[in-house]
């Protein structure tokens, strides 16, 4: 009861700051419930993208990871981006470096390079194209004549999009920490307990527990396919901060984590004590330099052109 009250008491006085900032909050669908509960938008890294872009907000505050934040400063170059802690950083993001990327387009001269959203804005800056989970297969799609595709960070998100596509790509030995502790064994548990449950795993996911879902989807394409589909329970195969925001949306519905394991340490560092200091101190900025937020922007701005 207390700390209902003192969280009502930070969510109040968050407000009354948004206000007097000029802010808005952006939050990912990963973090936590009392991060959510004050969110202006929730989404996943392409729909806080264009959030971002669209806002006329002075400050944006990004409750995410480090390369979301770059994202919204590469769009937003006006806009003052601070993050309520600046070290919840992506342990996939981090596989990778603009060197990586440079090597690869050497050794691969022919190929054009589709990067995932899940990079650092240095790695954007080398790459072609920029693609997100939700529309990954349309980009690859998209490269018609190309027959050299570099696609990184993440191998099980290169192969997802190898699979439904067609297209063999050259990926890089990335992955998400937290996708892969999700197992086969896992679903095989859960659709025991849950045997009318449908499945729904995320793209970066092994391609052993892809190949088991009903259905293969972004943490937005889970919010969207929860609400539409006539099913009355899921089995969730992604990082388990969805499950609060999908339990919200459809009260009737039921939701299993696939694993309590899946859980973001990052993700979780943001609250809303960490959200009112950012407020009052405007310090945990996260600025692009301008050579490299034109050349990330190219990527950025290729993919938004195809969905």
């Amino acid at each position: 009861m207390f700390k209902k009250l003192f969280q009502d008491d930070i969510a109040e006085k968050i407000k009354e700051l948004k206000k007097k900032r000029d802010a808005v909050i952006l939050v990912h669908n990963y973090q936590l419930p009392e991060v959510q509960d004050i969110a202006d938008f929730r989404g996943d890294s392409l729909e806080l993208s264009r959030q971002a872009a669209k806002t006329s907000a002075k400050v944006i505050v990004f409750c995410g990871v480090h390369f979301m934040a770059e994202t919204a400063s590469i769009l937003c170059p006006d806009k003052k981006v601070i993050m309520p802690d600046i070290q919840a950083g992506c342990p996939m993001a981090n596989m990778i470096n603009a060197e990586d990327v440079r090597r690869l387009k050497r050794e691969h001269n022919k190929a054009v390079v589709v990067g995932y959203v899940n990079t650092s804005a240095q790695v954007k800056a080398e790459l072609d194209y920029c693609c997100t989970s939700t529309n990954a297969v349309s980009v690859v799609n998209a490269l018609k004549g190309e027959k050299d595709i570099i696609f990184v960070p993440d191998k099980y998100l290169a192969d997802y999009v190898s699979k439904k596509t067609g297209k063999k790509l050259i990926s890089w030995n990335g992955y998400c920490p937290t996708h892969v502790k999700i197992l086969p064994e896992d679903i095989k548990r859960e659709r025991k307990f849950h045997p009318f449950a449908k499945v729904m795993a995320h793209p970066e996911c092994l391609p052993s527990v892809v190949a088991m879902a009903d259905a293969a989807l972004s943490t937005s394409g889970m919010a969207k396919f929860a609400k539409e589909d006539s099913a009355k329970e899921f089995i969730v195969a992604t990082e388990v901060g969805l499950i609060y925001r999908l339990k919200q949306d459809n009260q009737e519905k039921e939701f299993y984590a696939a694993s309590e394991a899946a859980v973001c340490p990052n993700m979780k560092r943001t609250t809303q004590e960490k959200i009112l200091w950012a407020l009052e101190e405007l310090k945990m900025e996260v600025k692009v330099s301008e050579d490299i937020r034109l050349r990330a922007k190219k990527a950025i701005d290729r993919m938004l052109e195809i969905i």
